[in-house]
């Protein structure tokens, strides 16, 4: 097995905890081993840190999976799927939801995985050359400890490209009649089209988000952008709400989002295609008005030098969305973008509301569920920022 070293003084965050080394904090860059060959990591002294998987054509040169003398053979694999199982099964126990996120990534000590489970199909993501090479021990280990009926391989994120890898999608066990997979939440029936939905199927991070509108929804009018799969807006008529507007700009996602509700027998509703900051506009052009309005975005930015653009984007689309709120309506207003701060996003809510010509009171804030946890020494595996906000005049 070969080795790599760390520059002087190079150890001290991995040694708190992180899980990436970057190429600048490398002594060389062997050019002889392989894109995710699993490699020893070594202090500019000599001593062991642990191991992982190497790529010298990524700005994250390696990810560290063990420490000390154990390697990632299929013992650790075993033993990181069982762990990452039993604490879903924990914290999911006395729920009513049979679809969760089964891996995230380095926060599950399995850096560059991604393993989420809708009833009785499983997705599988690798953002990494190491994890996309051991993706088959993956699957097998997955089947033999949950028997799915299909599993499925997305891997068509751009984040691949800056490891070297090509993207594809795939079903790569169980039978492909399996692929749309019927999964339940909270007393709403969603259909999940694994191999051709967005991302893995089913945005599962704003499942405790959603259901919090059910609080406030009874007799509402709802307006829901970016719905996507419909779920805030399904969640709001659950709730009680007297009618919901689902907008987004995919007519497949519209069309998702009316099949869910015919599910769940909902048929006060109604569907929009467009851009949304242009339906907004427009909507304020009308003199439209509802009492909740959810704005639930994808992300504004995948990097950071284009923070100020994106934080010009999140005011903009809320002072868009709160003229459209009633006076004592609700906002309810996400982030899913990484390098946006929870203190960023508020402060451009905020603006927003001065320029609106409305006042804000917060009463209630949240970010990932459960099964999306966060590494406290890896601040990258958290991203998800959500606020509900009373709305006045």
């Amino acid at each position: 097995m070969h080795s790599i070293h760390l520059k002087p003084k190079e150890h001290r965050r991995i040694q708190k905890g992180h899980l990436w080394v970057f190429s600048n904090e490398l002594r060389e860059l062997p050019r002889d081993i392989a894109a995710g060959e699993t490699v020893r990591l070594h202090t500019h002294e000599g001593k062991l840190v642990g191991a992982g998987f190497y790529n010298p054509n990524s700005l994250i040169s390696f990810r560290l999976l063990t420490r000390g003398e154990e390697l990632p053979d299929r013992d650790f694999f075993l033993r990181k799927l069982t762990e990452a199982l039993a604490l879903r099964e924990k914290v999911y126990q006395l729920d009513d939801t049979d679809a969760w996120r089964l891996v995230h990534g380095e926060s599950d000590g399995l850096p560059g995985l991604i393993v989420d489970r809708f009833a009785k199909g499983i997705v599988l993501q690798a953002f990494s050359a190491g994890m996309d090479l051991h993706l088959p021990l993956i699957t097998e280990i997955l089947q033999e400890l949950l028997k799915p009926e299909v599993v499925v391989v997305r891997n068509e994120s751009v984040l691949r490209e800056l490891e070297g890898l090509p993207l594809y999608r795939d079903v790569v066990a169980g039978s492909k009649t399996a692929v749309v997979q019927t999964i339940h939440d909270a007393g709403i029936t969603f259909k999940v089209d694994l191999y051709e939905g967005q991302k893995t199927g089913f945005f599962l991070d704003q499942r405790e988000n959603r259901r919090i509108l059910r609080r406030f929804s009874k007799g509402a009018r709802v307006l829901d952008v970016f719905t996507n799969d419909g779920g805030f807006g399904l969640n709001a008529l659950a709730g009680g709400a007297s009618s919901a507007l689902l907008v987004d700009a995919s007519e497949e996602a519209l069309k998702r989002a009316e099949r869910n509700a015919g599910l769940n027998g909902m048929d006060n509703f109604s569907l929009m295609a467009g851009d949304a900051f242009d339906v907004l506009q427009q909507m304020i052009d009308a003199k439209e008005q509802f009492d909740i309005v959810i704005l639930d975005p994808p992300s504004f930015t995948k990097s950071r030098k284009n923070l100020p653009v994106a934080l010009k984007a999140y005011k903009k689309l809320n002072q868009l969305g709160l003229k459209l709120v009633k006076n004592g309506g609700f906002l309810a207003t996400a982030s899913c973008s990484h390098h946006v701060s929870e203190e960023d996003f508020l402060q451009s809510i905020h603006q927003a509301a001065l320029l609106s010509g409305t006042q804000l009171r917060m009463i209630y804030r949240n970010s990932q569920p459960f099964d999306h946890p966060v590494l406290l020494s890896m601040p990258e595996t958290g991203y998800l920022k959500f606020a509900c906000f009373y709305v006045t005049r």
